[in-house]
């Protein structure tokens, strides 16, 4: 009906701590590149921040799906490994989105993980990363290959390469049986706990995509979709959180 407006469903999106510079004065500030809000809102969601600074499971109320966003490494205590010297570790990141992907899980709540947001899928589930790739692939050409990245703008820095995909997979009817991705991580997941693996790079076996098949939606990327023109895997969260939503109030009316 005319003038009735429609409820977007209100996506979550984990953002970070950072010092920086705004009007000659340093801030600590929460971060978030805004090609992550960008691609939520284009697909139809919209979107909101969450801060790592007072960790607490209660947002999830509010909300009706959730993004795991890119970042740096995670600490590897929490699969029982020491320290990597080439990791770089956020303690308060860790313990809140850890926290909130737990949650999440617990409530079925739809979410997507990308880049880090799928390693701490991996490791929410019981599962474990590889520290630093190239000391098991001999190679860096996940994360550096310099001017090679025509799917994203201003990524100079981001290799790229294939991904094939397991036939029969959630991903595989979303995404096809390959596609070439952009790519920026040197963690990769060694084990995707009670995830399912059903991606990987064809060149060197490093997992690429996880899933579970028996939640509303709960897909991890190990690439960046929201620095490219496919953003089919936020479309699929924001179905997804359209239907949470649905019945979210469904239950509030009964």
């Amino acid at each position: 009906m005319k003038g009735i407006s429609v409820r977007r469903p209100l996506i979550g999106l984990t953002a970070y701590e950072q010092e920086v510079q705004y009007n000659g004065n340093n801030l600590i500030a929460g971060m978030l590149p805004m090609t992550y809000v960008k691609a939520v809102q284009a697909t139809g969601g919209r979107a909101v921040l969450i801060t790592p600074d007072d960790p607490g499971t209660d947002v999830l109320d509010s909300l009706d799906g959730i993004v795991f966003s890119g970042g740096g490494d995670i600490d590897p205590k929490y699969w029982g490994e020491e320290l990597h010297p080439a990791a770089d570790v956020d303690e308060l990141r860790d313990t809140s989105e850890l926290m909130l992907m737990k949650a999440a899980l617990d409530r079925d709540l739809p979410l997507l993980g990308v880049c880090r947001g799928m390693q701490v899928m991996a490791v929410a589930a019981g599962g474990s990363l590889h520290q630093h790739l190239p000391d098991v692939i001999g190679h860096d050409r996940h994360r550096a290959a310099p001017g090679t990245d025509p799917l994203a703008a201003d990524a100079s820095a981001f290799g790229r390469h294939e991904v094939v995909l397991q036939p029969g997979s959630r991903a595989a009817a979303l995404l096809g049986p390959s596609l070439t991705v952009n790519s920026f991580h040197h963690q990769g997941v060694n084990d995707p706990g009670t995830f399912t693996a059903t991606g990987w790079c064809p060149d060197d076996e490093v997992i690429e995509i996880i899933e579970d098949p028996g939640r509303p939606f709960a897909l991890g990327v190990q690439w960046h979709p929201e620095r490219t023109g496919d953003l089919r895997v936020f479309a699929a969260l924001a179905e997804a959180a359209s239907r949470w939503s649905d019945r979210g109030r469904q239950v509030l009316a009964a």
